[in-house]
């Protein structure tokens, strides 16, 4: 008999000693104390990592945290860091790993466990040992796509300053795309909860797909619809023609100043970009006129105007279709 087979529904306690590797020590006042950080600014950075207040008696904290905070503690006295960045710098960090923690979660236990069963003791326990397995792989890669992402990110924002003439830019000059999965509502009340998952999915990673391997970046995904920035209108509208090839889709883009904030985009050109979604019909990609402009003499495009409509929140607007040009 296997080894899992012999145990019993893994534990809180298990998951937390495979997963963090250290026993809870410490309640919240003296892991504050072990590190020589402040207490109020110790909750500051829990919080913004997006984990419960805790109660003053609860040992909850081990010796990672302490190491941690005493980096932290490190980077302030070194004024490499301010307390408001160093919060900023967790809510990033915070809201970024909840999600892909809860996303790795959901794909192993699904790849693992039976469909539309309830899974037994066996199966939590199997997962468990498979997560044991493949943690330290899993922590190794993670670090080196960061560090990777990093670099490209880094990159992207000295490339758009120097075309810019920003040292540091905080408008960016950035092609923003919307695209909308057609009768999204509809669809969904066809299909079982799996199909219904199933379909975003495979909409988001078609999308994910095409948008790096044109050189942009997926900001967002929101179910139904993705948004994601190109630095050029040529690279957006390359984009957009290769998504409404693969999927039943509404596309709208602009092209003009965008706030870059908190991993977000925002400004009057995301808003156009969204208005724009909404007037494309199925199958279409409507496009702004500094799109238009710097797209009309390229010969692997074809732009043709539309009557000009209003658009909520930015008055009447110039929108016009774009298409793969035919020659």
């Amino acid at each position: 008999m296997d080894a899992s087979e012999t145990r019993g529904r893994p534990t809180a306690e298990e998951i937390d000693g495979l997963l963090l590797g250290m026993p809870a020590r410490y309640t919240r006042g003296e892991v504050a104390a072990e590190a020589g950080v402040p207490t109020a600014l110790t909750e500051r950075i829990w919080r913004a990592l997006g984990f419960a207040s805790l109660a003053d008696d609860a040992v909850a904290f081990s010796d990672g945290d302490v190491a941690a905070l005493r980096r932290v503690r490190m980077m302030l006295d070194s004024e490499l860091l301010d307390e408001q960045t160093v919060i900023r710098m967790a809510r990033a960090l915070g809201q970024t790993t909840a999600r892909l923690a809860q996303w790795q979660a959901e794909i192993m236990i699904g790849a693992m466990l039976p469909p539309d069963e309830e899974p037994s003791d066996e199966d939590l326990t199997r997962i468990l040992d498979t997560a044991r397995e493949l943690l330290p792989g899993f922590e190794q890669v993670l670090v080196h796509v960061w560090r990777t992402q990093l670099a490209a990110a880094g990159t992207r924002l000295l490339t758009m300053a120097d075309s810019q003439a920003e040292a540091v830019p905080t408008r960016l000059l950035l092609a923003v795309g919307f695209a909308d999965l057609v009768s999204f509502t509809r669809r969904s009340s066809e299909l079982t909860e799996r199909e219904l998952a199933e379909l975003v999915e495979g909409f988001e990673a078609r999308a994910a797909d095409v948008v790096a391997a044109h050189g942009a970046r997926l900001v967002k995904t929101l179910g139904d619809e993705v948004l994601f920035t190109a630095p050029t209108p040529a690279q957006a509208a390359a984009i957009a023609l290769d998504l409404v090839e693969a999927d039943e889709l509404r596309i709208g883009i602009a092209y003009g100043p965008v706030l870059p904030l908190l991993g977000d985009v925002f400004g009057t050109t995301v808003n156009l970009a969204a208005r724009l979604t909404s007037i494309a019909r199925p199958g279409a990609i409507v496009v702004d006129t500094g799109m238009a402009e710097d797209l009309g003499d390229r010969p692997e495009f074809e732009v043709r105007r539309l009557r000009r409509r209003p658009a909520r929140g930015l008055g009447v607007v110039q929108p016009h279709v774009l298409r793969r040009s035919p020659h």
